[in-house]
């Protein structure tokens, strides 16, 4: 029923161990965090009415296998595409997503920091990866360092999306303090550099109204849709999924909206309901059949430079 949108989701992780290629983390959590953030998991469970997540893939075998799943979710649900934003490294991810181009993109993901900009050009030059995705809480530099401008160069040369996550982190003992923690911190890079496609997932989470001052000042940034968008009911005022459709609308216009699930684990697969709760904000807002097309697919066709429908 949605295939004449030509749905393309910017935002999906592919469900393999490590996903982000990082080393495991050797401070452990407290128990008693670990056990506040296991509560949290089970009574998100219980509110969206999902099963429990299987373990990510390991071996050779079982990413074959998710990568069947993913490829059935795409036939399934009539989508045009999707993006991952990991996957265990860049040439792991691309490896998965060559395996079938016309359905599966992919963004490197490796840490931003001094120098990295020769393994950005190897993902997009040589491995065909089609962005960046970064995570502003876990960036050790500020972006604005002097020594992280060749980054940005490639970027601007590429006209390259760049997906950087901001607000909090996590659940039990997430992150809510950090000097990236706020969009605003992108504001020198994003000012320097218009070419470059900045996207900021959820809806900016926590700092929607910064989000909304960044698109105030610059044209160069987008609010990706993905995930529950549950941060709502920790604002101190009402908000609902409507109200960030509508205020996104009016401000900056329905070519800097792109649609998003956060999806990943099986056997919940595509998150559909996410689709559909957009959907149903979008058609109650009375929005344009052209404009819900540009959100739910031409906008990430446009920046993935792929054909628009």
């Amino acid at each position: 029923m949605y295939e004449h949108l030509n749905v393309i989701d910017i935002h999906i992780h592919f469900p393999i161990e490590n996903s982000l290629g990082n080393p495991p983390a050797t401070t452990p959590r407290s128990p008693l965090l670990g056990q506040y953030a296991s509560d949290r998991g089970e009574r998100m469970r219980a509110e969206w009415s999902t099963e429990k997540a299987e373990p990510a893939a390991k071996t050779d075998e079982e990413v074959e296998l998710m990568i069947q799943r993913w490829l059935g979710e795409t036939e399934h649900y009539g989508l045009r595409a999707i993006n991952f934003v990991t996957g265990q490294g860049n040439d792991k991810l691309a490896s998965i997503v060559t395996k079938h181009p016309e359905k599966f993109m992919g963004f490197a993901h490796h840490k931003l920091e001094p120098g990295c900009h020769v393994e950005l050009k190897r993902a997009v030059n040589e491995l065909g990866l089609k962005g960046y995705k970064l995570i502003g809480p876990r960036t050790d530099y500020p972006f604005e360092l002097p020594e992280l401008r060749p980054v940005w160069e490639f970027c601007a040369e590429k006209t390259l999306p760049v997906l950087i996550h901001f607000g909090w982190l996590g659940r039990g003992g997430g992150i809510v303090n950090h000097p990236r923690l706020n969009p605003l911190s992108l504001f020198e890079v994003a000012r320097d550099f218009p070419e470059i496609p900045f996207i900021i997932p959820h809806f900016g989470v926590n700092h929607w109204p910064d989000v909304l001052a960044l698109c105030w000042s610059l044209p160069n940034i987008y609010v990706d849709t993905s995930g529950s968008n549950q941060w709502m009911k920790w604002m101190p005022y009402p908000l609902t999924l409507e109200d960030l459709f509508r205020k996104a609308y009016e401000n900056l216009g329905p070519e800097r909206i792109i649609f998003g699930t956060d999806s990943s684990y099986f056997p919940r697969g595509f998150s559909v309901r996410y689709l559909q709760d957009q959907l149903r904000a979008c058609y109650s807002l009375n929005f344009r059949d052209e404009d819900i097309r540009k959100i739910f697919g031409n906008n990430a066709a446009r920046l993935l430079k792929l054909k628009e429908k």
